[in-house]
């Protein structure tokens, strides 16, 4: 079997590098075996987090055939196959270092954020520059967001229907903003909105932090999904519980059990108990599992 280079600067993990290699890497890539038992991930992800590099190339040479299917549909706008695939396994090796098998999400479906990203981002950078409103780039983002999370949730593509919910906004207007992402964007085509990689869009305003504009909206955007998730399974003993203990609550800092038992009146173990229970709630919801996944991300 050739072996396929690797590099850890700009362009780092099994690149297949020249063009010609590229050809007899597809074919290699068909002989490694996939890993079928998800305990046998669990085991590779736990190993690969304390730093076992033979688990984390276990975990991505596993992988590699879902990069290609993935980055296929977004060849003809700057890059080529070879350079695609190069990219997303960038993403694939991000994903195997920061991924938590103990949040009960499978490895490919958090991986896949980060290959989407990877490819998007180096797509973003094949194109030029468009002068965007601030208001109308703020949508974008928040609609990205979204849609990103739902995709997390239902394991698919949402609706504009299902994306208008989570905004708390009607379908038309959900339609509108993705209209107007297709066309005052177009020129920075080809970008995927479902993507959360949205800075590259404030980087696109004359004076603007593009990071900043990207993180407000993203906190706004989480804090809702948060609360609606919260309010949607959780007491408000047990929302007022989780809020303190992560510094959720308007200008306040995460709290200890202590702290959070003496303000309420009951004893740190009582604390512990309900800050269980509401976990135990979230792990069995969909939009909980999502939300942790979203957070680890």
């Amino acid at each position: 079997m050739e072996q396929v280079t690797e590099t850890r600067s700009s362009r780092g993990y099994f690149r297949s590098s020249p063009s010609t290699a590229f050809d007899q890497y597809l074919q290699d890539i068909q002989k490694l075996p996939l890993i079928d038992d998800p305990e046998e991930e669990r085991r590779l992800a736990r190993r690969a987090q304390r730093g076992d590099e033979k688990a984390a190339e276990r975990l991505v040479t596993a992988n590699l055939r879902f990069v290609i299917s993935y980055v296929k549909k977004y060849q003809g706008h700057g890059l080529d196959l070879s350079e695609l695939v190069a990219i997303g396994n960038e993403g694939l090796l991000k994903a195997v270092r920061k991924f938590d098998p103990d949040q009960g999400v499978k490895f490919i479906s958090y991986a896949v954020w980060w290959v989407r990203q990877a490819v998007l981002k180096a797509l973003a950078e094949q194109t030029r520059s468009v002068r965007i409103p601030l208001n109308q780039n703020s949508q974008l983002i928040r609609l990205a967001r979204a849609e990103t999370i739902l995709a997390q949730v239902l394991k698919r593509d949402p609706t504009e229907e299902e994306t208008s919910r989570l905004l708390e906004e009607t379908p038309e207007t959900v339609r509108a903003a993705k209209q107007m992402s297709a066309t005052e964007v177009s020129l920075d085509a080809p970008i995927d909105r479902s993507d959360r990689e949205a800075s590259t869009l404030g980087e696109r305003f004359a004076g603007v932090d593009g990071t900043e504009i990207e993180e407000l909206c993203d906190y706004k955007l989480m804090r809702e999904f948060i609360d609606r998730v919260f309010r949607k399974y959780l007491s408000p003993r047990e929302r007022k519980i989780l809020y303190l203990y992560y510094g959720l609550e308007e200008g306040s800092e995460a709290m200890t059990l202590e702290k959070i038992g003496a303000l309420m009146g009951v004893t740190r173990e009582r604390i512990r108990q309900i800050r269980e229970r509401a976990f135990e709630k979230l792990r069995e919801s969909p939009d909980g599992r999502a939300l942790c996944g979203f957070w680890a991300a």
